[in-house]
This record gives structure tokens, C-alpha cells and sequence, in this order.
């Protein structure tokens, strides 16, 4: 048996060849001596009239169980799994002997007669590790193994079992009757609960399970309904209870060939590593390195983290941040290591763990290519972050213009204005001398100059029409001012995020400046219109074209501010064809 490590967990303990063989040979065994228990003649127990049938049936189940709880235990030492399949297996055998005609097999028999359907309960819940996980499992399991062998033992003791029934005594047919539907009624229950449980651990992931994986609990739950309907069918005089006990058998034997089934296939999985190494040789992005690892792991909810060194964090295929501590409790991690360090985390089903050889082989094929992936994550963080940086400093920026063109209209522009009054009411005073009068109104046109050289450094800095009316009224004063004609076309319904109108005005500001000043047009459009959840705004005119693109600050400059808030600018100026500035930025 299983020792203990020094953490006090099981140490795996495989069967030998010899051990295996001697099992799978009392499996045979135990198959034909039930078999032949059924068959007609001096048995004692098939009632039913199809004593070849129930015996094969009985054999059949007895044999799945032990031989493919021999080759869960071989595969996965491990796992509880494994002996427990067996262990029902044989528990199945020992109730068979109900048929015999001796007397102490027969009271054996008798008395776990309903022990195998709970330890088949047991099995189905116990899945994949051999485990009942949670207390309310565990005291329903338990209760229900009290259950089928205490009241079998009362029913022995009252009812009318035969001459080979050693704890026979005083018969009451009555309290025989009442006790067998207890008996079948709480199996049933417990049944029903077992295939509510399972039903839960089917679905409460939110995802789907891997096609195996659901198919096994689906026949688990089967099996399960498939004894329940049998036993209240049994206790309450329903009809077909020879067919439903045939159905059941048939059930329950199929269920151990579907799980040994998905261990086949796991084993056949493992030659998907070898497509995944010819995958790998080639230069996969990360997120086609991640569909390559999902194929080969068979997983569709794979996810893959890679771990940055320079951040300090796992992060994902597109660069954002990851939290393997407050993942979900349905997915499980586990992490790739190269070069003695962690550089990436495999999130996926925690099922995947019942297959430690592939998981080991697809994460060590993957070690080298996820390196690279890392490093992409990593790039694609630090693009993340400079591009949030970008948005900060140009937000910072605008609020900075915007508290500068508050205080130039609040404090220098009204100064100038209150002096401005002044030198007027100064000039009036001052009527009968012409050469004051003359230098006062030399000082008030300067004034007049200054403020409105004022007023256009702070319209530049941050129009407050913007704020206060909107973008259209905006874009409105900009073309009343040009001195080429402006056709615009303006057709958002409702008003934008300020962010974004701020970028709107700036790209018409300054292409219009730039038409102005160099374009040599005789006509421009703006248009503004709201297209698939995006702001595109449009700039043309029929001007010389041939605009710098490249050195010109006032387009890097627009580009910057685009760009900030995820959208893209681009710029069409051939030489003598005009100029065309589009930036197209998403309005989420």
C-alpha cells in the first residue's frame, strides 16, 4: 500500500506486473464464478426467469470495473480512481453470492446486496481523483452506505430470505415490507442527489467541459437515474422492472468503458505534441501560440500568461495585466519554466491535471517559443503603457491650456480692458489738450492690438466656445474667420466626450490654418459625422497639395493627439492636387 511523503500526501504506488496480472485474473475469476452463480440449476437467487442473461450482465459488470480500474490505477498511481473502480468491481462479485446455496455466501451476499449501487454512487462522485470533495458528498455518501447495509440486516432478520440465511430471525412481513421501501427509497434519494451533484460539477463552470470529460459525467449521471428508477420501480410495483434491471446493468457497465475510453485517448492526445514541436518551429504570434497549445492540450478555454520580469506581473497575449491569485475557481495554472525561472502560465481546465504526462510534454515543447511570446507580451505592454503615458501627458497638457486661457481671460485680457476705460474717461478729461489726447489715443488703439493678439493666443490655448457651446458652434467661428470660403458639414447628433471634441477642433484648427497659410486654395470642406461608432473628421481643399508630412510639427503634432485616444490620422497631398486630412478615432 501507499506510504506518506514528508507533507504527509500519498506517495503514487503502482501495481507491479505480478500484482496486476493476479487482479486481472480474480477479476475473470470473480466474473465467471457470478455467471455461473446465475445459472440455472442449484442457484438459489436470479427470480426474475433470465438467469443467463443477469448472470452475463452481472459478469460484464464486474469485469469493466476491475479491469479498467487495473489500468487507471497503472496509468495514474497516483489517483484513488483506480482502486476504487476495482474495489467496486469486486464488491459487485461479492453480492452475487446471494445465488449460492451455501450458507455463508449467501449471507454475505445477502447482506451488501445493495452495497454496489452506492459504491458505484461513491465511484461516480469520487471522480477523477477518487475523492469525495465537499462534506455534503461525503455525508451523503455515507449516509447512504448506512443506509443499504443497516436496513438489509433488518430486512434479514424479519423477512422471509430462505433456509440459507444465517441471521434469520423473527419473521414480519409486514416490518419486511416497510423496511424494503425505506431501503430502496433513501438509495433512490441518494441516487438523485448524486446526479444533482454531478449535474452542478456539468455546468456551474460556465464553460463548456472538454467532449470526454462531459460525456463521462453524463453516463456517470446515467448510471445513477438508471438505478434510482430501478429501485423505486422495485419498491412501489412499477412496470418492466426485469427490462430497467437489464438497462441498469448495461448502464453501469458502459460507464467504467467510457472512462477508459477517455484514458486512451488521452495517451493518443500525447502524439499531438509532435505537431505542436512542428508548430512551434515556426515564429507563432502569441496568440497563435496559444491556439497551438489549446489544440494540442485539447482545451478551448486555454489561456496563456507570460510572466515580465520588468513589471513584476503576468500579463496576457495582448499586454494586459493578469492576476494568478484571483483567477476564477474553475481554472487552474500551471507554469512554464525556462532557464531555471518562470517565463510563462498555462491557464486552463482543471481537469488537464488527470493528464500530467501531456500537460508536461506540451509545456516543455513550449518552453522556447513562449520565451518569445514573452517577449512580445512584453513589448505589447510597454506599447500599453506608452500609450496610456501619451494620453496622460496630452490630457495634462490640455488641462494646462485650459486653466492658462482661464487666468489670460480673467486676469491680463480684464486689466487691459479696465485700463482701456481708464485712458477713456482720462481722454475726456483731458479734451482741451490735443497732444494728450493724441497719445491717449495711440495708447488705447495699442490696448485694442494687445487685446485682440490676447484673445488669439488664448482661443489658440483652449477655444472656451468648446466647452461652453459645443463643437459645432466651434468649428462654425473657426470658418467665419478663414479667409477662403469653407463649406461645413456637421451632422453628430449629440454631443461627444470633451476629449474628443478637443481632438475634432484642433485636426479643422489647424488644417484650416495650414490652408490658409500655404495651401494657395480657393475653396475647402470640413465634414464631421458619426460612422460605425466612430468620429471621422475631413479636411479637403483644391489647394497646391505637396504638404511635409514628415517634418512638419503642426501634423506630428495632430497625429500625436489622434493617436492618443486610439484613433489615426492620415494625410493625402500630392503635388497640384490638393490636400486631404482625415482622422477617423472611435467615439467608446
Amino acid at each position: 500500500m501507499a506510504g506518506f511523503g514528508p507533507d504527509r500526501s500519498p506517495v503514487p504506488f503502482a501495481p507491479a506486473a505480478r500484482l496486476s496480472s493476479a487482479i486481472a485474473a480474480a477479476g475473470i475469476a470473480a466474473a465467471a464464478t457470478s455467471f455461473t452463480l446465475a445459472a440455472p440449476g442449484d442457484g438459489v437467487g436470479v427470480e426474475i426467469g433470465e438467469p443467463l442473461v443477469i448472470g452475463a450482465l452481472a459478469a460484464l459488470v464486474t469485469l469493466s470495473y476491475v479491469l479498467c480500474g487495473l489500468f487507471a490505477w497503472r496509468r495514474r498511481p497516483e489517483s484513488r480512481f483506480g482502486p476504487l473502480m476495482i474495489a467496486a468491481g469486486f464488491v459487485n462479485f461479492a453480492s452475487t453470492l446471494v445465488w449460492s446455496t451455501s450458507d455463508v455466501p449467501h449471507t454475505i451476499g445477502q447482506t451488501i446486496d445493495l452495497v454496489p449501487p452506492v459504491l458505484f454512487l461513491h465511484v461516480f462522485l469520487a471522480f477523477p481523483d477518487g475523492r469525495l470533495k465537499t462534506p455534503f458528498v461525503r455525508v451523503l455518501v455515507a449516509t447512504t452506505y448506512v443506509t443499504a447495509i443497516v436496513l438489509e440486516v433488518l430486512r434479514m432478520y424479519f423477512g422471509e430470505f430462505g433456509p440459507h440465511n444465517l441471521l434469520q430471525g423473527t419473521v414480519n412481513p409486514t416490518a419486511d415490507v416497510v423496511i424494503r421501501h425505506v431501503q430502496l427509497t433513501a438509495v433512490s434519494v441518494g441516487c438523485l442527489a448524486g446526479v444533482g451533484v454531478l449535474a452542478t460539477r456539468r455546468w456551474s463552470a460556465g464553460r463548456p467541459l472538454r467532449r470526454w470529460l462531459g460525456l463521462l459525467i453524463d453516463a456517470f449521471g446515467i448510471a445513477l437515474v438508471m438505478i434510482a428508477f430501478l429501485f423505486i420501480s422495485a419498491a412501489y410495483g412499477g412496470p418492466w422492472v426485469a427490462q430497467i434491471r437489464w438497462a441498469s446493468f448495461v448502464t453501469l457497465a458502459l460507464a467504467p468503458a467510457v472512462f477508459l475510453t477517455g484514458l486512451v485517448h488521452a495517451r493518443l492526445a500525447r502524439s499531438s505534441v509532435g505537431d505542436l514541436i512542428v508548430a512551434l518551429q515556426r515564429d507563432l504570434s502569441p496568440a497563435a501560440l496559444r491556439d497551438a497549445l489549446a489544440q494540442a492540450l485539447r482545451d478551448p478555454s486555454l489561456g496563456l500568461a507570460y510572466w515580465l520580469p520588468a513589471y513584476g506581473t503576468y500579463a496576457d497575449v495582448d499586454g494586459r495585466r493578469i492576476e494568478l491569485d484571483s483567477l476564477e475557481s474553475d481554472r487552474a495554472t500551471t507554469l512554464i519554466d525556462a532557464e531555471g525561472g518562470h517565463v510563462a502560465a498555462l491557464l486552463h481546465d482543471p481537469s488537464l491535471h488527470d493528464e500530467p504526462e501531456l500537460l508536461h510534454a506540451v509545456t516543455a515543447a513550449a518552453a522556447i517559443a513562449v520565451e518569445q511570446g514573452r517577449l512580445q507580451a512584453e513589448l505589447r505592454a510597454r506599447l500599453e503603457e506608452l500609450r496610456g503615458s501619451r494620453a496622460r501627458l496630452i490630457d495634462a497638457g490640455q488641462r494646462e491650456r485650459q486653466r492658462l486661457e482661464r487666468n489670460l481671460h480673467d486676469g491680463a485680457q480684464q486689466r487691459l480692458i479696465a485700463l482701456s476705460l481708464e485712458l477713456s474717461l482720462l481722454k475726456q478729461r483731458l479734451a482741451d489738450n490735443p497732444e494728450a489726447t493724441s497719445r491717449l489715443d495711440r495708447a488705447t488703439h495699442e490696448i485694442a492690438l494687445s487685446l485682440a493678439e490676447l484673445r488669439d493666443v488664448a482661443h489658440g490655448l483652449h477655444p472656451a466656445v468648446l466647452s461652453g457651446h459645443g463643437l459645432q458652434v466651434a468649428l462654425e467661428s473657426i470658418v467665419a474667420r478663414m479667409p477662403v470660403p469653407v463649406r461645413l458639414t456637421f451632422s453628430l447628433e449629440e454631443r461627444l466626450h470633451e476629449r474628443l471634441e478637443v481632438v475634432a477642433y484642433y485636426v479643422v484648427s489647424e488644417s484650416l490654418v495650414n490652408i490658409a497659410k500655404h495651401a494657395c486654395a480657393t475653396r475647402a470642406t470640413v465634414a464631421v459625422a458619426r460612422e460605425d461608432g466612430r468620429m471621422v473628421v475631413e479636411v479637403v481643399d483644391d489647394g497646391i497639395g505637396g504638404a511635409d508630412t514628415e517634418r512638419g510639427s503642426g501634423i506630428r503634432g495632430l497625429a500625436d493627439r489622434v493617436e492618443a485616444v486610439g484613433g489615426r490620422l492620415r494625410v493625402w497631398t500630392p503635388h497640384g492636387g490638393g490636400t486631404r486630412v482625415k482622422a477617423d478615432v472611435p467615439c467608446a
